[in-house]
């Protein structure tokens, strides 16, 4: 009779042995194809620099950089989502190197391409990862779902679907899932390389009542949100963040002011940092939509919105003016790029000039700005507030100078309109100056805040220059992320305050209270000699 062979729940040696080598080979096999490939591509690209015209060649790395550019992005959302992306785990692991080191490569070459258009800029940290957020709905359903007020009594509803065909349509109520209006709008593309967004809508809906909630739902499909409507009279606090980004700090920035209630958010340019990798639109979209679904975003451009290639013809703010949609029209703008409105019923009149479109005197810019100003009846309107990206006083070694030339067209027009704040981004730290003019302390001049510090890329801007003609103006100083907020408490009186990234806490590291250059005590106080009260 056979004896039974005792079985073991391991396998043999031999057997791992096996296994082992025939991945080892497998492995050595995929690396000797990959570097096949890897020379013929290097053979044809030396022929083509020999026998072909450079316009062509750029063609070619034109279609070559978005295909691995596509790819890469592809493989990192998967991997986001928990999603293999070969069918094994070796596999996986060697894509997902390979589109690691793209990102950081493209992510270089980017960065030295801003190094390179300007030589002497200040040299920041290592940048911090990106914070990328996947979409894991169906294609109809909305996502990156953000608004923007319109007129008096309205707001945008933009967002976005995989699905091209998805209806631009808006239903709404006071109530949850009890929808009693509707409104229609449009949707469109856009390409950039070889990218091809999904469709972006946009709705605008209203009449809407002031301080009301409302919950609605895009396409007839997905999520339903809720928003809130501004007050139409004070107060009212503004949030206000500059050069955000999609970092571990941008999220903690958002944390920071999702913990404590407002009314809109501001933000003076440098939205997503995609930096021509337009996937990453998405993923700002997405990232920001908790927020900027419940609570207007209005927003001017930076130049990282810019993207363009004058080499293969991309007109800039494509992507920008494709997504964020803000309401120029309704202030007699010809332009995304810069706008006004008013908020808390004609209380405030806030501006979102464009500091990378023409500013100078006889531009366009120049003379809507000019009949904007001249438009607003300060008694009606105490408080003038206005954003812009490049700053036009800065003592931080980063970007120096380069807010100087749109400060010389435009300073006077705000000077003599009595404009109370100019916020500003670009540099990524935090500074407040005093009240000035024509780099002089001038209680009739408006107060001036850099608050370039919501979290992007780059890092911060660490070193400010003690010896600065403009030292002697700046009044606090820090390279620190965080946020703003600019609280206007009634027609004479408003408080400033910002708020540093500080671990658990957005820590409340300057305050101070404005007055309105309106109200009567201060028309008084400047009407003679200048005093530097704020």
């Amino acid at each position: 009779m056979a004896t039974a062979v005792p079985t073991s729940p391991f396998p043999r040696v031999g057997t791992r042995k096996k296994h082992t080598i025939a991945f080892l080979l497998r492995a050595l096999l995929l690396m000797c194809v990959a570097f096949r490939r890897v020379i013929a591509l290097i053979r044809i690209c030396c022929y083509i620099a020999v026998c072909v015209p450079v316009g062509s060649v750029l063609g070619v790395a034109k279609i070559l950089f978005a295909a691995a550019n596509e790819r890469s992005i592809r493989c990192m959302n998967q991997a986001a989502l928990g999603r293999s992306v070969t069918g094994t785990v070796a596999g996986d692991l060697m894509v997902g190197a390979m589109a690691h080191s793209w990102r950081v490569l493209v992510q270089g070459i980017t960065s030295l391409a801003f190094f390179c258009a300007r030589a002497d800029e200040y040299v920041r940290p290592p940048p911090s990862p990106l914070v990328l957020t996947a979409h894991d709905k169906p294609a109809d359903h909305p996502q990156q779902v953000h608004i923007s007020v319109v007129g008096t009594n309205k707001m945008r509803i933009s967002w976005v679907t995989d699905d091209r065909s998805a209806p631009s349509v808006v239903e709404y109520g006071k109530s949850r899932g009890n929808y009693t209006a509707s409104a229609t709008g449009d949707n469109a593309t856009y390409r950039y390389f070889l990218y091809k967004s999904g469709a972006i809508h946009h709705v605008t809906i209203g009449p809407l009542e002031p301080s009301m909630t409302y919950h609605y739902r895009c396409g007839k499909a997905g999520d339903e949100f809720t928003l809130r409507t501004p007050p139409a009279s004070l107060p009212i606090e503004l949030v206000v963040i500059g050069d955000l980004g999609q970092t571990e700090w941008t999220a903690s920035t958002l944390s920071h002011i999702g913990g404590a209630d407002y009314d809109m958010l501001l933000l003076p340019g440098d939205l997503s940092y995609a930096d021509t990798q337009q996937p990453l639109w998405d993923s700002f979209g997405r990232l920001v939509q908790p927020l900027a679904s419940a609570r207007p975003w209005m927003v001017t451009e930076g130049n990282h919105e810019v993207e363009a290639l004058p080499v293969v013809e991309f007109a800039p703010f494509v992507a920008y003016n494709a997504r964020w949609r803000m309401p120029y029209e309704e202030s007699g703008s010809r332009s995304n790029l810069y706008y006004s409105f008013d908020a808390a019923g004609g209380a405030a009149h806030i501006l979102m000039l464009g500091s990378y479109v023409d500013f100078e005197e006889g531009s366009e810019q120049h003379a809507w700005l000019e009949r904007d100003l001249a438009g607003v009846d300060r008694r009606r309107t105490p408080w003038l507030v206005v954003l812009l990206h490049a700053p036009w006083y800065n003592t931080n070694q980063a970007h120096q100078g380069e807010g100087e030339a749109m400060r010389a067209a435009m300073e006077r027009l705000l000077y003599e309109a009595r404009v109370d704040v100019v916020f500003s981004g670009h540099v990524h730290a935090y500074e407040r100056f005093t009240r000035i003019y024509d780099n002089e302390a001038d209680s009739r001049g408006p107060m001036y805040i850099t608050i370039g510090d919501g979290g992007n890329r780059e890092g911060l801007a660490l070193k400010f220059i003690k010896d600065h003609k403009s030292a002697h103006l700046s009044v606090f100083q820090e390279a620190s992320f965080g946020h703003g907020r600019l609280r206007i408490v009634n027609e004479t009186s408003a408080v400033w305050t910002w708020h540093r990234n500080d671990d658990a806490y957005a820590t409340v590291r300057d305050e101070v209270w404005l007055e309105s250059l309106a109200s009567p005590k201060m028309v008084m106080a400047t009407s003679g000699h200048h005093t530097d009260e704020l």
